[in-house]
């Protein structure tokens, strides 16, 4: 899309075609259809920006409340976070005092929409297109007036008189695979280098399969799950640390745990008691299995496998918890055995630490029974075993 073309869509013309072609909205059954009829009235560039459009504003649903009036271009969106994780990321900010922010490697604004709710944003970025789009998206949230675009190239661009800044880089090539190590990033990580001189409260996005190797001893890291689903990653350097170098965060619900709540002794491990817990992945991606354990008065079953047991059950946003009910070595003849014996005709097969995939044995189980378990490959002290049990949900 170019600037010509997105600024028909903003035009009465380009309204009107955006509002006639979400309605209905696209689908595989009539995308065809709607793409024809755009064609056989529109050049074809403004045909396919409508149709595009279109389609992206249904996708960026999941992320953002005003999806159906924004722009987009189908990259950017996927990069970008969603409003639960920019509204949480701005909150920090927002804590640390930080009224001027540089939102370096703006794109279509998502982050921006968040902090200038909170503060005056300076959106970089270096395609025009991106920037349009992200100074409308934040007019259509309410606030341009705090949002100020600026067109440059991040690698000439001096640092910013501003209190903090927030850099997010593409973490996808040219040909959208996913880039996980931070030296490929583009801008690379090393771009902040330059801006912490000036602006000590930066915070970065990177991606949650980030190597730790990479990271800056001085940086805190956090992972944000939403739902059970890690997202994604931040470091976070100056007065926007909030104690302890590895966070891990839960939204919706803001529940958090730090590595300033490690046990200083080392977790016991034990044979399975009467609780399982498998905790949340930003725990684990965060190495905060052992202060979760703390918490529980949990043990774990093996050195290093991800589960947690305790004898008595706790409630927590933190993990999962199942009541089991059996814990075997792995022999298929006898794991067979008991799902027979206990009527037991479905079940949902988990693995960690186990070579073996749960599509081949659950066909291998020839299941009958009308009860549902839960089924755990996975290792106890370093002994292939078969935990069996079922989920026990939180009160809501």
């Amino acid at each position: 899309m170019t600037l010509d073309d997105f600024y028909f869509l903003l035009s009465p013309d380009g309204e009107r075609w955006l509002r006639e072609t979400a309605a209905p909205p696209i689908t595989a059954h009539n995308q065809l259809q709607i793409a024809s009829r755009l064609r056989r009235h529109l050049p074809p560039e403004q045909a396919q920006s409508v149709m595009e459009t279109t389609l992206l504003r249904q996708l960026a649903a999941v992320k953002f409340s005003r999806a159906a009036a924004m722009f987009f271009v189908r990259a950017a969106l996927e990069q970008a976070s969603s409003e639960t994780v920019s509204a949480y990321r701005a909150r920090r900010f927002a804590q640390a005092g930080a009224e001027t922010i540089a939102d370096l490697g703006c794109g279509i604004g998502g982050d921006s929409l968040a902090l200038t709710a909170k503060a005056h944003v300076i959106g970089v970025e270096w395609d025009p297109v991106r920037l349009a789009m992200a100074q409308e998206n934040v007019r259509i949230y309410g606030s341009a007036a705090r949002f100020q675009p600026l067109q440059a190239d991040l690698l000439e661009l001096s640092p910013l008189p501003v209190d903090a800044c927030f850099f997010d880089p593409a973490r996808r090539d040219e040909y959208g695979r996913r880039l996980f190590s931070v030296r490929q990033y583009r801008p690379p990580l090393s771009l902040i280098d330059r801006w912490r001189e000036k602006v000590g409260n930066t915070a970065v996005k990177i991606s949650p399969g980030v190597n730790y190797d990479e990271l800056p001893d001085e940086a805190e890291v956090e992972f944000i799950s939403v739902k059970g689903a890690v997202k994604e990653g931040v470091l976070w350097f100056g007065d926007l640390r909030s104690g302890g170098q590895r966070r891990a965060t839960l939204l919706p619900g803001g529940h958090t745990i730090s590595s300033a709540e490690m046990p200083e002794a080392a977790v016991p491990i034990v044979q399975p008691q009467a609780y399982l817990y498998e905790p949340d992945k930003a725990i684990i991606r965060a190495h905060l299995v052992e202060a979760l354990a703390q918490q529980l008065n949990a043990a774990k079953i093996d050195a290093d496998i991800a589960y947690l047991t305790a004898d008595s059950h706790h409630t927590t946003p933190f993990a999962r918890c199942f009541a089991i009910e059996a814990a075997l070595p792995f022999q298929l003849k006898r794991l067979r055995h008991y799902l027979r014996q206990n009527q037991i005709g479905q079940v949902t097969i988990k693995k960690r630490g186990s070579p073996l995939e749960p599509d081949i044995l659950q066909r291998q189980l020839r299941l009958r029974g009308s009860q549902h378990r839960v089924i755990f490959l996975t290792q106890i002290r370093g002994e292939a075993a078969v935990l069996i049990g079922q989920e026990i949900y939180n009160e809501e």
